[in-house]
Order: structure tokens, then C-alpha cells, then sequence
């Protein structure tokens, strides 16, 4: 028996209704395999628990995290306020060392899609960067952000990007903005040509941030694996994403040397929560590539197959593919493919 400890973060917002759906599959698909267990651990966090905690990260939650295998995270409301709490997301990477985000973005049956033929993974930098929030105020109406970016963080990360590109299509781009940012940016370029050297059969090439903004809507079907610092990433993932449907499928992976975090990359829609509409497959699609990354690759498979079942017929769709079906309806159709295929 293959046991595994997961723990489930409904959020805000819609959070807990796409969680609630991702659940609803990862029981089906426990049902069809035999000898998978998974065991979920429901934990607290997110701008609800501010108030009754005074932090959207309590130290209990923290302690369920470190006692499971993986966690699957609903999405969350992060204030903006001045002296407010962190990012839920980004205070889990920095405390389980998650330095990469993984971001695939495949053209998908009956979805709208930019290319018929899209099929590219950005892979973000996640601990280090403007992304971090290293900022001050040194006198009333200046204010400096600290952009840190070292060789240690830049190197680990392009080794992950090129180890995943030479089991796909033997392509890296890296995307920088060397030009100007020649100090830190560079680092980061020196670390690409360097692992580079030990992946010759993957072809690298580089390009310049902005550059790279107009080729993902020009030419996204030429990318395979794309590896870019924590800002950058966060900006043309969500673009990437859009070129195959938009957020509602995007998922993302959080990984480190010793723990993952699966997320969907959407927000917390707080004007659509309790109205069961939002489209829960980018949370789906997130606990698919959690079970990959436990190794459960049969399970992976069952999943993103019943997945691309369900979108291929079109029956049951949310509001954002032309559909009226409610976010249970999608997890539910999604469940009893799994339930009643064979594997």
C-alpha cells in the first residue's frame, strides 16, 4: 500500500469550491487504483484567518504541512495594505526552500486556444528577485525595492529547466533583460551558458523580457521549455496561459529538494464565491501534477486523461467555455470518468 499524507488548504474565495472538486477527483482516483492511499489533512489559511489568528499562515497549519508529503493549495487573497501579511504562497516557498514554480501550458480539446499546437513549461525562479518583496521606504515618497539575484538560485534552477527539457523537445530559452539589469541579469546568463555545457544536446537561446511578451502571442507553439527569474516568470506564465484557455486550466507546481506545493494560478474571485461556477480544472490539473511529482505517475495519467475526456465532449462546461455547469458538475464529470474507465 502506497500511503501518502496530503494536505488540502481550501483559501478564499472560490478556494474552497475548486479545492472541493480537485478532492472529489483525487478520491476517484485512489477508488480505481489499488494500493494507493491518500489521507488528506485540511488546514487553515489565507485572508480569513487574519483575523482569528492574526496571520494568514497560523504556525498549526505550518506544522500540518511539515507533516505531510505534499500539500494542494486553494487560491488565496493576499491584502495590499501597507504592513499586511505576506503572500501564503510565497511564505511556504521561502520556508520549505520551493525554488521552482512550474508552469505547463498545453493546447487542450475544445478550449480556445491561440495554436493548435502549443505545448511549453515556464519554469520560474521562486525564491529570490523583485518577487520577494525586499522593499523600503527611505524618506516620504521614495521607495526601494531590492532585486537579489545569486548564482547558487540561478544555477539549481536552469539545471531543473534543462533536465526537463532534454525529456521533451531539446529546447531552452532563457528570458532575461541583460541589456540593463547587466549586474544581475548577467549572473543569471552566466549560469545558463555554464549548465548549457552540460546538456549539448538541448538548444539554447535567449531572450530579452519584453521581446519575449510579443512571441509568446506571435509564435508560442516554438517553445518548449522557457526559464526566466521570479518577476518575469510570474508575469509571462500568466500570459503563456492565456494563449491556451486562460487561468481557469493553469495549474502550477511549487517544488523543492524535500517538498512540493500544487496550486491552481488563478486568484480567489471573491465577487463568485459560494455561486459553484468557476471553472475548477486548473485545481485539478494541479493535484494531477502533484501525484507526478509522488510518483504516482498511473495516477497523473488517469486524471489529465479523464480530464481531456470530459473537455473533448463538451457536455459539461463552465461559464468561461461557453458552458452553464456549475463548479461540482465539472468535478463530479471528471470523477466518473475516472470511476467508470478502464485502466
Amino acid at each position: 500500500m502506497r500511503k501518502y499524507n496530503i494536505a488540502v488548504l481550501p483559501g478564499d474565495g472560490i478556494g474552497p469550491e475548486v479545492t472541493e472538486a480537485a478532492v472529489k477527483v483525487l478520491n476517484a482516483t485512489q477508488k480505481v487504483l489499488k494500493g494507493l492511499e491518500l489521507r488528506f489533512v485540511y488546514g487553515e489559511a489565507g485572508l480569513n484567518c487574519v483575523r482569528k489568528y492574526g496571520t494568514n499562515l497560523p504556525h498549526e497549519t505550518l506544522e500540518i504541512l511539515k507533516k505531510t508529503n505534499a500539500c494542494l493549495k486553494g487560491p488565496m487573497t493576499t491584502p495590499e495594505e501597507l504592513g499586511s501579511p505576506p503572500s501564503v504562497a510565497v511564505t511556504i516557498r521561502k520556508t520549505f526552500d520551493l525554488y521552482a514554480n512550474i508552469r505547463p501550458c498545453k493546447t487542450l480539446p475544445s478550449v480556445p486556444s491561440l495554436k493548435p499546437d502549443i505545448d511549453l513549461v515556464v519554469i520560474r525562479e521562486n525564491t529570490e528577485g523583485l518577487y520577494t518583496g525586499r522593499e523600503f521606504e527611505v524618506a516620504p515618497g521614495l521607495g526601494i525595492a531590492m532585486r537579489v539575484i545569486t548564482r547558487k538560485a540561478s544555477e539549481r534552477i536552469v539545471r531543473l529547466a534543462f533536465k526537463m527539457a532534454s525529456k521533451r523537445k531539446r529546447h531552452v530559452t532563457a528570458v532575461h533583460k541583460r541589456n540593463i539589469l547587466k549586474v544581475t541579469d548577467g549572473i543569471f546568463m552566466e549560469a545558463v551558458l555554464d549548465v548549457a555545457k552540460e546538456f549539448p544536446d538541448v538548444h539554447v537561446e535567449d531572450a530579452h523580457i519584453d521581446a519575449m511578451a510579443m512571441r509568446l502571442i506571435k509564435e508560442p507553439e516554438k517553445f518548449d521549455v522557457i526559464v526566466t527569474t521570479n518577476m518575469f516568470g510570474d508575469i509571462i506564465s500568466d500570459e503563456a496561459a492565456q494563449t491556451v484557455g486562460g487561468l481557469g486550466l493553469a495549474a502550477g507546481a511549487n517544488i523543492g529538494d524535500n517538498y512540493g506545493m500544487f496550486e491552481p494560478v488563478h486568484g480567489s474571485a471573491p465577487k463568485y464565491a459560494g455561486q459553484n461556477k468557476v471553472n475548477p480544472i486548473a485545481t485539478i490539473l494541479a493535484s494531477k501534477m502533484m501525484m507526478r511529482y509522488l510518483n504516482e505517475n498511473e495516477a497523473a495519467e488517469i486524471i489529465e486523461n479523464a480530464v481531456i475526456k470530459v473537455l473533448k465532449e463538451g457536455k459539461v462546461r463552465t461559464y468561461d467555455l461557453g458552458g452553464s455547469s456549475t463548479t461540482q458538475e465539472v468535478g463530479e464529470a471528471i470523477a466518473q470518468k475516472i470511476i467508470h474507465s478502464e485502466f
